[in-house]
């Protein structure tokens, strides 16, 4: 897994310790409406495409970077579908880090070029349509956001608050 220098430099501080990182989705969808996805080099699982936000990293520019580094296509954010985080989104890498992830999800427009694995993050690329979406095995977190892209709401979707004070 490819770690940026930013958050290589802040694991040598805090070691393993969960660590809350924003990060951008993207769901990128095709003349048919069927979803791109990858699979992931170090788990194996299938999911959408993104990353880690940069510091001053505008979100929008964090997805589109995101799926050109992963994918070489260059995609266009055309809205927020959601924004989404808690327990699904803890995620425990193979060396111990362990995250949980603010994601902004986006519904993105191909813009350019043809979808490619870069061998590195993602070892293959695949175009589903919503009812093979349950075979793949897909993280919760992608289950989730993609619930919410396949429903089509217009409104940008977020988990109802459960929070409530001390009484």
């Amino acid at each position: 897994m490819p770690i940026s220098p930013y958050l290589e430099r802040l694991r040598r501080r805090v070691g393993k310790t969960l660590l809350l990182v924003p990060s951008v989705t993207a769901v990128i969808r095709d003349e048919r409406g069927r979803v791109l996805l990858a699979r992931h080099a170090e788990s194996g699982a299938w999911s959408t495409i993104g990353g880690a936000v940069e510091p001053n990293e505008a979100p929008a520019d964090a997805v589109v970077r995101e799926v050109w580094e992963e994918t070489g296509l260059l995609v266009e954010p055309q809205r927020v579908l959601g924004v989404y985080g808690g327990p699904e989104f803890e995620v425990i890498y193979g060396n111990g880090d362990r995250v949980s992830y603010l994601t902004t999800a986006f519904a993105c427009k191909a813009a350019r070029g043809e979808p490619r694995a870069d061998g590195v993050e993602t070892v293959e690329l695949g175009w589903f349509a919503e009812p093979e979406l349950a075979a793949l095995g897909l993280p919760p977190w992608a289950r989730l956001v993609l619930h919410d892209a396949f429903r089509g709401a217009a409104e940008v979707r977020f988990r109802a608050p459960s929070w409530r004070p001390p009484r």
